[in-house]
């Protein structure tokens, strides 16, 4: 049995994604030795050779200094992370088509590393995940090689607490929860991640710290669909949603969000349902609020086919232009994207659908690409360079000069155009 005083030497991540890699560039450069289990070959050969495959500041530059150093590689054998002191698992655990979770990710991953693990391994699961689960895939690996939990290894829940393009940087200095199975569990964890986490450390059960972790977002969730809703009321009484947000909020206790074309990523979409699916009542408000929120994007449609029908251009002969695919500003993460959901709504009911994603490519090369010949172009993504577009020059390119705005990217509605904006009702 192992005491609070582990040092860990070896530790294996298991998937290599948007935090599983950083994750284990973090642990590298902080001097252990990191083995990054992937399944996805060509992933592994990009990240031996010392090049990301997701988008974020820094990557590049921390991945080959890791590499560089011996203290990390990649793998798709499960044989080469067998007996190591910890095993980290960040592996996706997105939603059924009837909104209840898929967990066989986390489920195959668990299997991989209950072969793998060595009496007094620590495990730890990054993955978002319903209530209790942390608990059961204790059970899993009990059942799987026969020790027990808390006494033969370590069981934790220890969930991510960044934002894209941000993320090196949060992963030191945001605070984080560690929730054990037992105690000793989350002391464990405490002093594996102290190897690099700056910020404050809370240490919980597994459970609390699981509902923690879709508290936060279902409580941002919420909020957005509040300001979508105070959006439509915009729309209803003539005015700037984004200048009554602002004054409201310079109450000391208010907090109001961002109204906009929809939620997307991995997390605010998919972990109100993770909370609600092992509940026995569903109260309504959370559920509405997905609601809500999942219907921006035909809002956002409806604002469209308004602007055609004033210019009278015909919705099935309108050439549409939508800038931005990724989900957030400045990243390439596309999960969940209201962009994609918008594309995806009004792709039959146009002529052309073309789109530009600076990050993510599209159908046209550049701005300019896909804005000539259109009659509207829509924007879908707040990336950074969308709001330093000459309105005055691409709209020459334009047959019809349409402006769609669904994340309050123009501030002030540029000559020429014809504008619409979510919450801007005093246009």
């Amino acid at each position: 049995m192992l005491g609070g005083n582990m040092e860990f030497r070896e530790i294996a991540v298991i998937g290599l994604g948007y935090i599983g890699l950083p994750t284990a560039i973090m642990f590298a450069n902080s001097g252990l030795k990191v083995v990054g289990y992937e399944i996805r070959k060509e992933v592994v050969e990009k990240i031996n050779a010392g090049k990301a495959h997701i988008s974020e500041p820094e990557i590049n530059t921390l991945l080959n200094r890791a590499i560089k150093s011996g203290n990390l590689r990649a793998t798709p054998n499960p044989a080469e992370i067998k007996g190591k002191d910890a095993y980290i698992i960040c592996v996706q655990t997105p939603l059924k088509a009837g909104g209840s979770p898929d967990l066989s990710y986390l489920e195959d991953a668990v299997d991989t590393v209950a072969m793998s693990m060595r009496k007094g391994s620590l495990v730890v699961i990054e993955s978002t995940v319903p209530p209790m689960t942390t608990i059961r895939m204790a059970e899993r690996i009990e059942r799987i090689i026969g020790m027990k939990a808390g006494r033969d290894f370590y069981m934790v829940h220890a969930p991510e607490r960044v934002m894209p393009g941000r993320i090196f940087k949060e992963l030191v200095y945001n605070s984080r929860i560690f929730g054990g199975i037992t105690p000793e569990s989350a002391e464990l964890a405490e002093e594996l991640y102290r190897a690099f986490v700056r910020g404050r450390v809370f240490k919980t059960s597994s459970t609390v710290s699981e509902v923690v972790k879709l508290m936060e977002n279902t409580f941002r969730d919420v909020n957005i669909a509040l300001a979508n809703e105070f959006a439509f009321l915009a729309h209803q009484y003539g005015v700037n949603v984004f200048e009554a947000i602002e004054l409201a909020n310079t109450h000391p206790r208010v907090r109001i969000h961002t109204p906009g074309i929809g939620v997307g990523g991995h997390c605010l979409p998919k972990d109100p349902h993770l909370l609600l699916w092992p509940a026995k009542e569903d109260f309504g408000l959370i559920k509405l609020a997905r609601e809500i929120n999942d219907s921006m994007p035909l809002f956002t449609k409806d604002l469209l086919f308004s602007a055609l029908r004033e210019l009278n251009v015909p919705p099935e002969k309108a050439v549409v232009a939508v800038l931005g695919l990724a989900y957030k500003g400045n990243s390439d993460d596309t999960r969940n994207s209201p962009a994609l959901a918008f594309v995806e709504a009004i792709k039959d009911d146009v002529a052309e659908v073309r789109t530009y994603d600076p990050f993510v490519g599209g159908t046209a090369g550049n701005i300019e690409g896909a804005l000539n010949g259109a009659d509207a172009v829509v924007i879908a993504t707040d990336h950074s360079v969308f709001k330093e577009i000459n309105w005055g020059e691409v709209g020459r390119l334009m047959r019809t000069r349409i402006l769609v705005d669904g994340r309050h990217v123009v501030e002030r509605p540029p000559r020429g155009f014809l504008f619409k904006g979510i919450g801007r009702g005093d246009l």
